[in-house]
Order: C-alpha cells, then structure tokens, then sequence
C-alpha cells in the first residue's frame, strides 16, 4: 500500500472518517505530494501555538540544531517536516486537516517539554535527548501515534469502555452506543495500522463528555467542535501526565467497522477483547 494512492477505499471505510472531507479535497490519482498537501491550507489555513501559519516542508537529516528538530521547528516556524511519497506523514498532514487546533496543542506540550528538559542539563543546542522523553511527552506521543477521540453522552458507556466490558459494550448496548458514543481516529500511526486493518488492532481511547444533541451534527461540525475538546484538553497543565489517563479501544468491534462483529460470538475472541484490569469506573 506504500505508494498506491486509493483515493475511493478511504472515502468508503469507516476508520478513515474523519480525514474524509481532507481526502475529498485532494484530487488526482498520484500519491499526493507536498504541493498537494499545501495547496488544502490554502482554503483551510492553519495556525501554531505561536501563531504562525502552518506548511508541510521536506524532511531534513542529519545532525540538527535544537530549533531544527521535529517539534521545535514545526512550533517557531510553523514548518512540519514530511517525507514525500510516505504514508505515515501524508496521514499526519492529513490528521493536522483534521484537528488543527490539537496537534497545534501536542506540539506546544512537546516544545515546552524538550525546551525544559534542555534547559535542565543546561544544553541550548539540544540536550533533550529521546532517551529523556518524560511522561508529557510520553503520553503526547502515544496519543499522536494512536490516539482514538471517544465522545459520550452516556456515563454508563463510558464505564463499561473503561472497565473493558467489550462484549456488554459492543454487543449488549450495541444501539446505545450508535446513539450516545462514538469512536474517531487521531493518531496518524493508527490511520497507516487502518490501511490494512487486522484483528488486533487497538487505539488510545480519550473519552469526552458531549451532549447527546452532538450525534445528529453533520461530520465537519463534530470534528470542529472535538478539535476545540481536544486542545483544551491537551494543552491544559494537570493533563498529559501518565498514559493511565488513555484507555485500549478495540477498533474492529466499533459496531460496524468490519462485517465480522455483527455476530456476539465475535466478542469471544478474548486473545482480542482482552478483560485487562478492572478499575472503578469515574
């Protein structure tokens, strides 16, 4: 799937949702470039933390001054580095279309993080070194990576996706859940997982009270208003301390993402729908 642009397969498929209305826009039937990609900001522009516009830039190598790394180049210059013809960062582009106002958030928590830690050990060229991570980081990064946004009206689904009911989930509220729950891929690791989805798949859970009125919106609605739950979020200082505060979320037994799970029996897989700890639900 590396370089095989299937532009009709992702509008059709369920887990790739909310980057539907980011791939509509992207025509053609070559992998898109980064022109491509910088032309959807030209309509839909972008901000950092800082309040620079955002744009896709190439991928530098080497070794880089602090400012040219990663994060802290994407929050002082608004520049996010891509590689061209690469799945995972044409999906990261795509999850910035997305949710801007987020990883304009987890961008903002990694270059405070890394300008911290650098300032530590007392190295203004970088010495916040992927070995010194820390839990902000850690839990930004995993959320990046393969983060699920789970809105809820409904306390008790709520619990029972905690406390990894999968079967009382999925199956026993199966109706519950398609009127008072929701599940929309975040992290781009997840999306590239998706192209070829398997039995095993999980995503990082963050659950998020919403009204009940929120699962009748039209889709770019819903995802505008999570983008703005998200930052609030994630930028929010007693936030993003421990991965505890994510939970697994089998993806292919959301009701509907695979023809599989129209079956209670598909629950029974529990080399899948792991029971993992219980915890008192909040």
């Amino acid at each position: 799937m590396k370089n095989l642009w299937d532009k009709p397969a992702l509008l059709q498929s369920p887990l790739f949702r909310p980057l539907h209305p980011a791939i509509a826009r992207l025509g053609g039937e070559s992998f898109p470039s980064l022109q491509d990609c910088n032309e959807l900001l030209t309509s839909s522009p972008i901000v950092v933390r800082n309040g620079l516009p955002l744009r896709f830039v190439a991928q530098e190598y080497g070794k880089l001054s602090f400012e040219a790394q990663y994060e802290p180049r994407c929050y002082l210059k608004g520049e996010v580095q891509t590689r061209a013809d690469n799945w995972h960062d044409l999906l990261n582009a795509l999850v910035w279309l997305a949710f801007p106002k987020a990883k304009a958030a987890i961008n903002a928590r990694h270059y405070d993080a890394q300008t911290d830690a650098a300032q530590s050990a007392g190295d203004s060229s970088g010495g916040a070194s992927s070995s010194q991570r820390g839990a902000v980081r850690d839990m930004n990064t995993l959320f990046d990576e393969s983060g699920v946004v789970v809105p809820c009206a409904d306390p008790e689904l709520a619990g029972l996706l905690r406390d990894f009911r999968w079967k009382e989930l999925f199956w026993s509220r199966r109706e519950r859940v398609s009127e008072s729950m929701d599940f929309f891929l975040f992290g781009h690791g997840l999306y590239e997982k998706a192209l070829q989805p398997y039995v095993g798949m999980t995503g990082q859970g963050l659950l998020l009270p919403v009204e009940p009125a929120f699962f009748g919106w039209p889709l770019e609605r819903q995802l505008a208003h999570l983008d703005e739950l998200l930052a609030q979020y994630l930028i929010a200082p007693e936030h993003c301390r421990s991965t505890a505060e994510l939970t697994p979320v089998p993806l292919l037994g959301v009701p509907d993402w695979t023809p599989d799970n129209d079956s209670p029996a598909y629950y029974d897989n529990t080399a899948y729908f792991r029971p993992g700890r219980r915890r008192q639900s909040a």
